[in-house]
């Protein structure tokens, strides 16, 4: 799940009277306190919590005041790390469309992305402010201070991105481009406005204007998604509704608040710790040595290692990020064709999708009730099932390969490596035991995989680099922001549509979809492979799992079930191309051109639908060791 960075870099010198010189300047000073302020959240949370689970468990001693305060602390670390990600660029969007138009509309639709951006940052801050004000006269229960050193955190967020998105139009040093976006941004929020008196009185057919023309319209112009939300929900309420814009900021407050989701950037700095420290290389070179010497042995290999790791990360990027680059430079050596390699790396992102500590299986948790340490247990067969399904490509494939000048590994050398990688296979299992046995939840057992990894990277792997830290811990915020801002916003407009009477019009239509339960689940498939590739995993799960979890326990699908079945079909969305972001994103980590891939993508991509259909069509794939 990659954000793409906006092609607004440009040299200083290119401004007109020395504007970007000074903007770059400004950026510099208020960006870095900024991520300064970011990195030291994220540290900040991972003692809280992990602090409170030793005084729970290791001292029967609970701090009643931990999870409050940091349930305070991650609203800043999100609002925070959104401006991180508008600065950098890297707020989630979709630009298959915008990369392949002319470079002069091109950099007319980057600029318009920015501009339109922060439209709704100016529309939606004194809304914000009001909020902040409102929620002063509320006291917290354990801290006992009022509930606004919180909400704070809303208006002072919305404004640095105010400032760090015009900074990036200032220092851009394209004149033409900034102000036609500015110009064509200022007479589209005109235009609606002067058409709210002919919108309001069509009902429901509002909810095609903005949800999907105003929504589909920005997506695909390249706006960022969760802007791309904020926009249509801000339009919708307030020029057809008679909605104070101070509930809409509730919901963005509510759906970002959710304390399991501060799991997240818990797990995604997780994921940055065992590439640092070579606990996911050491995992590659064990499981190297006992399938490198057979046909497509370390394509068998990647698939394991994604499997693996990704019950460590729980982030995808992180994932392929730390496994590509170790066995990527072998395999070319051997032979494998770079466009084969980014195409497997991109299905085997598909796959495991559902292993835990999966983000996308705690957003479900958190927006529909689904019980987390079930949906941890059920994902985990579902994902063999899609990898035994790519190991028959990789067999087909690579039957013919030549490996009589491969020396195959001794025993004892299998032993030492084995050894080696003892340690990191079990970080998996830890994170695991520890939800189902109850010693940590879902959002505290993050911080024991930290520790783990932590006295693992000191003690047993002796390799620490406490100079990426930092770094890492900004990477960790940025992406953190990006992918809760989308929640926030993606809660509003699901709430919306929840009170145009939305959601009981698609539950009337999806019960009664022709086959029953497998009718459902076939529609299912097929839409959110759609909006996986459209929407990203995140937000289509946060704005449609509350209308369509209830629908699916209706016509008798168990939840775990259909959680793993809408999961799997927007991976596949996800990792499509041409327009599947999470393909264009394996490509960048490998470095490979896309082009290369679309080749050799399709059997990967069939193989996928293949075990997708066999998990939807034998339910205990998925719901088989829920009670053991």
């Amino acid at each position: 799940m990659a954000g793409h960075a906006a092609s607004l870099t440009v040299e200083a010198s290119k401004a007109p009277l020395g504007i970007a010189r000074v903007a770059v300047a400004i950026d510099r000073v208020l960006g870095g306190a900024v991520e300064a302020a970011t990195a030291a959240l994220v540290a900040i949370e991972v003692i809280v919590l992990g602090v409170g689970v030793v005084a729970r468990y290791c001292f029967h001693a609970p701090l009643v005041w931990s999870d409050e305060l940091a349930s305070i602390l991650f609203l800043w670390l999100s609002m925070l790390g959104a401006v991180v990600a508008l600065r950098r660029g890297e707020h989630m969007r979709m630009t298959g469309l915008v990369s392949r138009v002319p470079p002069r509309l091109r950099a007319l639709l980057e600029v318009f992305a920015l501009t339109a951006s922060i439209g709704f940052l100016l529309l939606i801050l004194p809304h914000a402010l009001e909020y902040a004000q409102e929620e002063s006269f509320i006291v917290t229960p354990a801290l006992e201070i009022s509930n606004a050193w919180r909400a704070a955190a809303l208006p002072t967020g919305m404004a640095l991105m105010l400032a760090a998105g015009g900074l990036r139009l200032m220092r851009s040093g394209t004149f033409w481009p900034v102000v036609l976006a500015i110009v064509l941004t200022a007479l589209l929020m005109l235009a609606f406005w002067l058409a709210g008196p002919v919108l309001k009185p069509l009902g429901k057919l509002n909810l095609l204007v903005f949800f999907v023309g105003v929504v589909a319209t920005n997506v695909f112009a390249g706006v960022p998604i969760a802007f791309s939300f904020a926009l249509a929900t801000f339009g919708y309420l307030s020029l057809t509704t008679s909605t104070p814009m101070l509930v809409m900021v509730g919901r963005l407050d509510e759906g970002m608040s959710h304390l399991i989701l501060l799991a997240v950037p818990l797990f995604i700095f997780l994921g940055a710790l065992i590439e640092m420290t070579g606990m996911a290389r050491a995992m590659i070179q064990f499981l190297a040595s006992l399938l490198g010497h057979v046909r497509g042995g370390l394509s068998y290999v990647l698939i394991g290692a994604m499997y693996l790791v990704s019950g460590i990360s729980g982030s995808k990027i992180a994932d392929m990020a730390a496994i590509a680059p170790v066995l990527f430079p072998e395999m070319k050596k051997r032979g494998a064709k770079p466009g084969d390699l980014l195409a497997l790396l991109s299905a085997t992102g598909a796959q495991t999708e559902t292993i835990p500590p999966s983000i996308v299986l705690i957003t479900i948790g958190s927006v529909t009730g689904v019980s987390i340490a079930a949906l941890f247990t059920g994902g985990m067969l579902p994902a063999l099932v899609l990898g035994a399904a790519l190991w028959i490509v990789v067999w087909w494939r690579y039957r013919g390969e030549d490996l009589s000048q491969l020396a195959r590994p001794t025993a004892p050398e299998i032993l030492k490596l084995a050894l080696v990688a003892a340690p990191a296979i079990a970080l998996p299992f830890v994170i695991r035991a520890a939800v189902v046995e109850g010693v940590a939840t879902a959002t505290e057992v993050s911080t024991i995989g930290i520790a783990y990894s932590v006295v693992a990277g000191l003690l047993i792997y002796r390799r620490f680099d406490w100079r990426r830290l930092p770094h890492m811990l900004v990477e960790t915020a940025s992406l953190t922001g990006a992918i809760i801002f989308i929640i926030g916003c993606a809660t509003a407009m699901a709430w919306g549509l929840t009170q145009s009477g939305f959601s009981q019009d698609l539950a009337k239509l999806m019960a009664g979809v022709p086959g029953g339960t497998w009718g459902f689940l076939g529609v299912s498939i097929v839409a959110f492979i759609i909006l996986g590739s459209v929407l990203e995993g995140i937000p289509a799960i946060v704005l449609f799992g509350p209308l369509m979890f209830p629908i699916a326990k209706q016509v008798g699908v168990h939840e775990v079930h259909y959680a793993m079945v809408v999961i799997f079909a927007m991976g596949i969305g996800l990792f499509a191309p041409p327009f599947g972001v999470g393909y264009y994103g394996a490509a960048a980590i490998s470095k490979i051109n896309p082009d290369e891939g679309l080749k050799f993508i399709w059997g990967y991509l069939l193989a996928l639908l293949l075990g997708l259909l066999l998990v939807a069509a034998v339910p205990w794939i998925s719901i088989g060791f829920l009670n053991s």
